[in-house]
């Protein structure tokens, strides 16, 4: 819906949300921006929680109406920020997740090795930024952290940023897992600046313990389920594999951006350097690999077609997670699928996957959240009286893996 005051979106998470300015809006509309209506915020999650088909554009306007909403919270507890700050923010946060890969984190660093996607979002924000006449030069201060409001950047990107407050309220809802639910109106009230820092007041620091416990269960629950984990390893051993082909020179049906990235192999170093493969990078979504997979699975190499069907059937990997060794349940499972799948050593890691997954409930070690006590000082929310967080709960969770094929029927 759009009226003489810019954009209202109706959001089902938040209800009417408002984009009023001009500058906002010319970048949603950018086609860099509208890619992302391809691509699932939760990559294969679906496969689990049938309702997480929402995407990284329905996201992206969350966080940059969370972003619209904290701004005002702390401008009207009597912090400065300058209409200017105010649109370079709120850009910041909606663009940061443009340089996402198809299906989100799952294919981050298979297609292109040693880059993330907030690297290749700074990259396309420079690229709009060039289009747009400078436009996003404040933006990509904030998004880098060289604004000398530094608070700006921690609402952009720190361990109580509106990104996670929205990804956490937005999965919850649409995976149905009422234990990622928040309190972002609660938390967003009760941030205030002291001596330039982000901090929570005191009195909102069990709506923050709720947010971080939230995120916590979240992640063991949805993020890293081992069939959501599961899935996102076959996926990538099927680009693998397709890679592995093309290199040997396979003709293999492609889109062409995507052939662009099986047939080269491509470095963090060239596409900082390289604009055409920006924008075949630019050209890709969710509908170039899956539209690949579903053709793949009648390939004549019967790994390749294997393991495409294996996805589109979901006859999944079978996962067995524990936080002791796994070596011997690996060889075990090694004499097994060799005889069942008849695959040689060589061939076994697109059956037979290992590794260790882990999540931190809170990182001592990273940008801090800092809770205002009422007598003035400031504490990391780890150091308040008997907190929930504590020292030993900080401590990242390592699991190890093994994701295994078993016999197509």
């Amino acid at each position: 819906m759009t009226s003489g005051k810019g954009k209202i979106i109706n959001d089902p998470v938040y209800g009417f949300i408002r984009f009023p300015e001009k500058e906002l809006l010319q970048i949603i509309n950018h086609p860099l921006f509208q890619r992302l209506r391809n691509i699932k915020q939760m990559g294969l999650a679906q496969l689990v929680y049938p309702g997480a088909v929402h995407t990284r554009f329905h996201h992206s306007l969350g966080a940059c109406h969370l972003m619209g909403k904290a701004l005002d919270e702390l401008s009207a507890k009597g912090v400065t920020i300058t209409k200017e700050e105010s649109l370079a923010a709120r850009i910041a946060i909606l663009l940061h997740d443009v340089g996402h890969a198809p299906y989100s984190h799952a294919l981050e660093n298979t297609l292109i090795e040693g880059i993330s996607h907030e690297n290749i979002s700074r990259l396309i924000m420079h690229q709009l930024n060039s289009e747009f006449c400078g436009m996003l030069d404040m933006a990509i201060e904030i998004f880098n952290n060289t604004y000398h409001k530094q608070f700006l950047h921690k609402l952009v990107s720190s361990q109580l940023d509106v990104d996670r407050m929205d990804y956490l309220n937005r999965d919850s809802f649409y995976t149905g897992v009422s234990e990622g639910v928040i309190g972002y109106d609660r938390i967003l009230q009760m941030l205030s600046i002291h001596d330039g820092e982000l901090a929570v007041e005191e009195k909102g620091v069990h709506s923050v313990e709720k947010f971080i416990i939230a995120r916590r269960l979240m992640y063991w629950q949805v993020y890293l389920h081992k069939t959501v984990l599961s899935a996102e390893i076959l996926l990538i051993n099927i680009l693998r594999r397709a890679r592995e082909l093309a290199v040997d020179g396979a003709d293999l049906f492609t889109t062409p951006s995507l052939h662009y990235f099986l047939y080269q192999q491509h470095t963090a170093k060239d596409m900082k350097s390289n604009s055409d493969m920006l924008s075949h990078y630019c050209n890709l979504d969710d509908n170039d690999i899956m539209t690949s997979i579903k053709v793949w699975q009648k390939y004549p190499d019967q790994i390749l077609a294997t393991l495409c069907k294996m996805l589109t059937e979901r006859k999944l990997y079978k996962v067995i997670l524990s936080s002791q060794s796994l070596d011997n349940e690996y060889n075990l499972k090694a004499e097994q699928i060799k005889k069942t799948h008849n695959v040689n050593n060589a061939d076994l890691q697109y059956f037979l996957s290992t590794g260790v997954t882990s999540n931190d409930t809170y990182n001592i070690n990273d940008d801090r959240i800092q809770i205002a006590m009422k007598n003035g000082t400031l504490l990391d929310i780890s150091e308040i009286d008997n907190p929930i967080i504590s020292q030993a709960l900080a401590m990242p969770i390592h699991k190890n893996y093994i994701c295994y094929a078993q016999p197509l029927i």
